[in-house]
């Protein structure tokens, strides 16, 4: 068995990215497994990593022998890769990029946005996403430039798969973050990193892990979807068989949590999760709804948490 690699200080999300859980980490480091700190868990899984939130909180406090991370969406997997595989020629790109469009005017700007989503959504076609290449590199930073540059630091793409954001009036957006970009490279050369529906992690699952499960959130109403991070969506059929991976994972004897949107929040008799989760523990946590695009929308609201272990009551934050 491998050792368990030391915590890598310092990384940290590259991304911006809806449903991030920043805000969210003192209520969710309350309700960690406690055998994370006595190193039980020798191994994390994460089959939704987005911006990776959670995985980088936790890579930075607590020995693991091995990470693996999943994602549907191919693009965001990519760019996981590249920063693996290639992140010297990442910043390099970056650079190139930060410096051409800084100096331009804000009529200048907005061009620029627009041709290079227009070039990123042309190529996409042509890229392979099974295969690395030199070409991915150009990918990468074009994603890392248009979530910095785009309206909300939103990731939405149409039903073809093209990125579809419209451009951000940033007066200076910071494009190019060199030193976390290096940390996150040193995070991921001990994890693994799958493309694919959330099943691809179950034979990284044993009793020695924990694994935490943030999927697609299910709309709180008809009007609030937002589930376009891959173009395949996830449905309320996807969320039973999230279910049903849950369980199965449970079986092994592995740590589990999972975080979803709480029904309640807009009709107090909607117990689509209760009734899903029922075998476990269900918590709800306080939170705030960012992605909106009517301001006063956004607020506070609560989130869920399903655990299947006991968290002891009032324990402080890691």
């Amino acid at each position: 068995m491998a050792p368990q690699q030391k915590p890598v200080s310092g990384a940290r999300p590259f991304l911006k990215w809806a449903g991030g859980k920043t805000q969210l980490l003192p209520e969710f480091s309350r309700r960690f497994p406690v055998d994370l700190k006595n190193e039980k868990i020798t191994d994390y899984v994460e089959p939704f990593v987005g911006g990776g939130a959670i995985f980088f909180f936790l890579n930075q406090r607590f020995s693991f022998r091995r990470s693996t991370i999943c994602d549907a969406n191919e693009e965001l997997i990519l760019t996981y890769r590249v920063i693996k595989r290639s992140v010297k020629g990442l910043i390099r790109e970056l650079e190139t990029i930060e410096c051409d469009y800084l100096r331009k005017s804000p009529k200048a700007r907005e061009e620029c946005y627009y041709d290079i989503r227009d070039a990123y959504n042309r190529e996409k076609e042509a890229t392979d996403f099974l295969r690395y290449s030199a070409d991915w590199v150009l990918r990468a930073a074009q994603m890392i430039f248009l979530n910095r540059t785009c309206y909300n630091g939103l990731f939405r793409v149409n039903r073809r798969g093209e990125f579809n954001v419209p451009f951000g009036k940033y007066a200076n957006p910071e494009i190019l973050y060199a030193e976390n970009l290096n940390d996150v490279a040193a995070l991921l050369k001990h994890t693994r990193i799958l493309h694919g529906d959330f099943t691809k992690c179950r034979p990284f699952v044993n009793k020695n892990t924990f694994v935490y499960l943030d999927p697609p959130y299910r709309p709180l109403n008809s009007t609030a979807s937002f589930t376009s991070y891959a173009k395949q969506g996830f449905s309320d059929d996807d969320q039973h068989r999230l279910a049903q991976f849950y369980q199965d994972l449970a079986s092994t004897g592995a740590r589990l949590m999972l975080s979803n949107s709480d029904p309640k929040n807009e009709n107090e008799d909607d117990a689509f999760f209760d009734e899903l989760y029922a075998d476990f523990r269900i918590v709800r946590v306080p939170a705030r709804r960012i992605i909106n695009c009517n301001g006063s929308r956004r607020g506070a609201i609560s989130e869920l948490v399903v655990t299947n272990y006991r968290v002891p009551p009032c324990r402080s934050s890691s």
